[in-house]
């Protein structure tokens, strides 16, 4: 039987559509964010983490290990995938899954999609159709070989903070979701998407 992939939730952005504050803490249909991730993710992974700069504390009911970018300033996503694969690698694990905190209608089968479609590098990324029919990454929930922490800490300390743009130069494998009736990667930026997605709940 193959070992649960532990995973990594990224909140460690600035949220500043949403108004400032914890994005992870806002609310959708009477419950945090983070909530709607974590059922929808706990069924399929091993051990969970919060990617989050500033007060641990905000997340202390959740019981989670909080584990912060280790860039100053804000460096953004990626920073937060380099900590999932250091974290990951300290539980003994080869391989990490990274969601977006702002994403509450994730795929109940995610990981083990994910884990199908590897690529040469190890990468895999959550894909989907747009309006338009083509086909459009979302490289915030995507599995990540531990191995690579030390060329993506490298990217980083180069500039490279395009989490999209280090994926894509990795030959990184899809796993590619139907858009319709909506697309399960849905994101929530401003209180405007929290109303509009209240109803598909």
């Amino acid at each position: 039987m193959k070992r649960p992939i532990p995973a990594v939730i990224l909140a460690g952005g600035l949220s500043r559509r949403m108004g400032g504050g914890n994005k992870a803490l806002s609310l959708l249909a009477g419950e945090t964010l983070l909530t709607h991730v974590l059922r929808r993710l706990r069924p399929q992974c091993g051990a969970i983490a919060i990617n989050a700069n500033g007060d641990a504390e905000q997340f202390g009911e959740y019981g989670l290990p909080v584990i912060a970018d280790g860039f100053t300033g804000y460096a953004g996503p990626l920073a937060g995938v380099l900590a999932g694969m250091e974290w990951a690698a300290g539980q003994g694990a080869d391989r990490v899954i990274s969601v977006s905190v702002d994403t509450p209608f994730l795929p109940d089968d995610l990981v083990w999609r994910l884990r199908e479609a590897e690529g040469r590098s190890g990468i895999a990324l959550a894909a989907s159709p747009d309006e338009g029919g083509r086909l459009r990454d979302h490289p915030t929930c995507a599995l990540w070989p531990v191995a690579m922490a030390g060329a993506l800490r490298a990217a980083l300390e180069s500039g490279q903070h395009r989490i999209g743009q280090f994926a894509a130069s990795h030959d990184p494998g899809r796993a590619v979701y139907d858009s319709q009736p909506f697309d399960p990667f849905l994101n929530m930026n401003t209180p405007q998407d929290l109303g509009r997605a209240a109803h598909l709940i």
